[in-house]
C-alpha cells in the first residue's frame, strides 16, 4: 500500500510546481475558468482541521493573464510542445483533455496534506513509515459542465465506479489499474473532493457537517485571513504548525534520517508560515511571512543600507549582500551549543586557526560588523581567465586595526607558502597581491575607505574593485530591473544576473546544458531575493525571478 499511496502522493504534494506550472501553461495559450484566491478560505472550510498543510492554487484567467507578456520565443515554443505532448498523453488515458473536459468546470483548488493513518502493529516493518495523507478540494464553476465530465467517466471502460453510503453523502470509489481514488460532491454541487484514502474523503465529509475545520483551526485562521501582500497571487501555502509539518515529512520517509530533538527545539521559533506566489509586471514573485516566537529568537535583526552594493561594478554577475556577520556568528555560536556535532566542527576551526596563530572569533569575524558583499565579477585574465570570472569580498568595519592586524598576519603566512607578496597602486588605492610564479596575483587585498576593506581573487577583479571606473552595480539597469521592486529596507540582497552567467555557462559549460534547459535559463532576465522583519515576531522573505518580456532575445 505504501508504494501506490506514494504515486499519489508525491505529485499532490508537488502541486506548487506541478499544478501551477500546467495551469500556468494553460492560461498562457488557453486561458482558463475562474477561481480566484478568495476561495482559499470557502475551500479551507471542507479540510479538517488536523491538516498540517494546505496550498491553494487560483485558475482564475486574470492572474495567470500576467504571464502573456513574457517569454523568449524559444521558450514559447518549448511550452507549446510540451503541452502538446500533455494532451496526447491525457487523451489517450480514457480520452480525457483538460481543455475540453476538465477547464470549463474546474475552479480554485486547494491540496491538504492530512496526518498518516495509524499503522497497525501486525502491518508494521521496519521499512514501514506512516505516509500522510492527501485531500484535494476542487472547486466546480460550471456544474453542468461537472455533471458532463462524471458521466464520461463513469462511461470509461477503463473504470471501474462504485457508489458508497457515508452520512448521506455519496462517495465514489473509481479504480482503473491501480489503487481506487474516493471523491464526493459536497455543498451543493459547488466542492468536489477526492483521496487515495476512503477515510480522508469521509473526514471531509465530517467537516463539511460540522466538524471543525482547517478554516476555524487556531493558527491556521490567523494565516488564512492574513494572507501575503501579492499581486495578481495564483498559488497560496498555509502551515500552522511549521515544527509539526517538518516533523511528519520526516516521519514519513523511511530512509531519512530522523531529527535529534535539539533540531525540533530549534525549529520552534518558527511557529506558523503563510506563503503565495504571484505574477506581476517584473515576472513570478514569491512571499512567505513566518511567524516567529520572539523568546527563542537568538539573531536580532537589523536592516541594511545597502551602500555596499555601490563599491560593485556593473558587470558584476552575482552578489551576496548583507549586515553584520560578527553578530550572526555570536548567534550562532549560542545556538551550537545543543548540537554536538556542530559545536566540534567549530571547535576543529578554533583549533586549526591557532595553529597560524589567528583566533576565529576575535581576528577573523569578530570584526565584521558592518555591512558586506561577495561577488562574482567578469575576468579574462589571469588564472581566473579559465573559468571566465572572479571573487571579491568587501566588508565595512569599525575595528580597522583588528582587521589590518588579520591581513598582516595573512601576509606573513602566504610568505611561507611560496608565494610573494608585492605592493602596488590601482588608481589611488595601495593593494597588496599574494603573486604565484607565472600565474600573477591570485588574491589581492585593500582599503578602499577609512573603513572598508576588500578581498578579491584575480588581478582583474581587484582593479575593477580598487579603481572604481566602471558604473556602479546599483546604477545598472539590470540590477534596478531585478531588485528594484523587492521591499526596502530589508537584511541584504542575493541578486543573479541571468544574461552575464549564461555567457559563462555557453563559454565554458554548454555542452552539458540541453536546448531545452537552456531554453528556459535565456527567457530569466534575473534573480533576486531579501528578507526583513518588522520585529522580533515575523520575518518575511521575498524572491523575484524576473523574466524577459515578450519577444526578447
Amino acid at each position: 500500500m505504501p508504494g501506490n499511496k506514494s504515486k499519489f502522493l508525491i505529485p499532490a504534494v508537488g502541486a506548487a510546481v506541478v499544478l501551477v506550472g500546467g495551469i500556468g501553461a494553460y492560461m498562457y495559450f488557453l486561458k482558463g475558468p475562474s477561481g480566484d484566491s478568495s476561495g482559499a478560505l470557502s475551500s479551507a472550510k471542507i479540510v479538517p482541521d488536523d491538516a498540517i498543510m494546505a496550498t491553494y492554487i487560483t485558475t482564475e484567467p486574470q492572474a495567470w493573464a500576467k504571464l502573456e507578456q513574457f517569454g523568449t520565443p524559444e521558450a514559447q515554443k518549448l511550452l507549446s510542445k510540451g503541452l502538446e505532448s500533455f494532451n496526447k498523453d491525457t487523451s489517450a488515458n480514457g480520452g480525457i483533455t483538460y481543455d475540453k473536459d476538465l477547464k470549463p468546470w474546474v475552479g480554485g483548488i486547494m491540496v491538504a496534506l492530512l496526518p498518516p493513518n495509524p499503522v497497525k502493529p501486525a502491518q508494521a516493518t521496519p521499512q514501514t513509515s506512516p505516509e500522510p495523507n492527501v485531500l484535494m478540494v476542487v472547486g466546480i464553476r460550471d456544474k453542468v459542465a461537472a455533471l458532463n465530465f462524471a458521466t464520461k467517466l463513469k462511461s470509461s471502460k477503463e473504470l471501474q465506479n462504485k457508489e458508497i453510503d457515508y452520512k448521506g453523502e455519496k462517495i465514489n470509489e473509481s479504480k482503473g489499474k491501480g489503487q481506487p481514488t474516493y471523491s464526493a460532491v459536497l455543498s451543493n454541487n459547488s466542492y468536489l473532493v477526492f483521496s487515495p484514502n476512503k477515510a480522508t474523503v469521509e473526514q471531509a465529509i465530517d467537516t463539511f457537517k460540522g466538524e471543525p475545520s482547517f478554516a476555524s483551526k487556531k493558527g491556521a485562521s490567523e494565516i488564512l485571513a492574513k494572507g501575503v501582500d501579492l499581486k495578481n497571487t495564483v498559488a497560496q501555502f498555509y502551515v500552522p504548525d511549521y515544527p509539526g509539518l517538518v516533523e511528519q515529512l520526516v516521519k514519513s520517509n523511511p530512509n531519512g534520517t530522523q531529527l535529534p530533538p535539539q533540531t525540533l527545539a530549534q525549529l520552534k521559533q518558527f511557529k506558523s508560515m503563510v506563503a503565495g506566489i504571484g505574477i506581476d509586471d517584473a515576472g513570478v514573485r514569491m512571499k512567505a511571512v513566518a511567524s516567529l516566537d520572539p523568546q527563542l529568537t537568538k539573531y536580532k535583526y537589523e536592516p541594511s543600507a545597502a551602500k555596499v552594493v555601490n563599491q560593485f561594478p556593473a558587470s558584476t554577475i552575482a552578489l551576496i549582500s548583507g549586515q553584520g556577520i560578527s553578530r550572526w556568528w555570536t548567534a550562532i555560536n549560542e545556538q551550537s551549543k545543543d548540537y554536538p556535532e556542530f559545536n566540534q566542527a567549530v571547535q576543529q576551526a578554533r583549533t586549526q586557526l591557532k595553529t597560524i596563530n589567528l583566533d576565529l572569533d576575535k581576528e577573523v569575524l569578530g570584526w565584521m560588523d558592518g555591512e558586506f558583499g561577495i561577488a562574482a565579477i567578469p575576468s579574462d585574465k589571469g588564472f581566473t581567465a579559465t573559468a571566465g570570472f572572479g571573487g571579491a569580498f568587501v566588508f565595512d568595519t569599525s575595528d580597522r586595526k583588528t582587521a589590518e592586524a588579520t591581513l598582516a598576519k595573512l601576509d606573513e603566512l602566504v610568505k611561507t607558502q611560496k608565494l610573494t607578496v608585492s605592493k602596488r597602486k590601482a588608481g589611488d588605492k595601495d593593494i597588496i597581491d599574494w603573486q604565484a610564479p607565472q600565474q600573477g596575483a591570485l588574491v589581492s587585498h585593500g582599503w578602499l575607505d577609512q573603513d572598508t576593506v576588500f578581498l578579491a581573487i584575480g588581478e582583474p577583479v581587484a582593479d575593477a574593485i580598487a579603481t572604481n571606473k566602471s558604473p556602479a552595480l546599483d546604477s545598472s539597469d539590470s540590477f534596478k530591473t531585478i531588485t528594484g521592486s523587492l521591499e526596502k529596507p530589508n537584511a541584504g540582497y542575493f541578486y543573479l544576473d541571468m544574461d552575464k552567467t549564461m555567457t559563462i555557462v555557453n563559454k565554458f559549460g554548454a555542452a552539458g546544458i540541453t536546448a531545452e534547459a537552456s531554453a528556459v535559463l535565456n527567457s530569466i532576465r534575473g534573480l533576486s531575493v531579501t528578507a526583513n522583519s518588522s520585529d522580533k515576531s515575523n520575518s518575511q522573505m521575498e524572491m523575484l525571478l524576473a523574466l524577459k518580456p515578450k519577444g526578447a532575445k
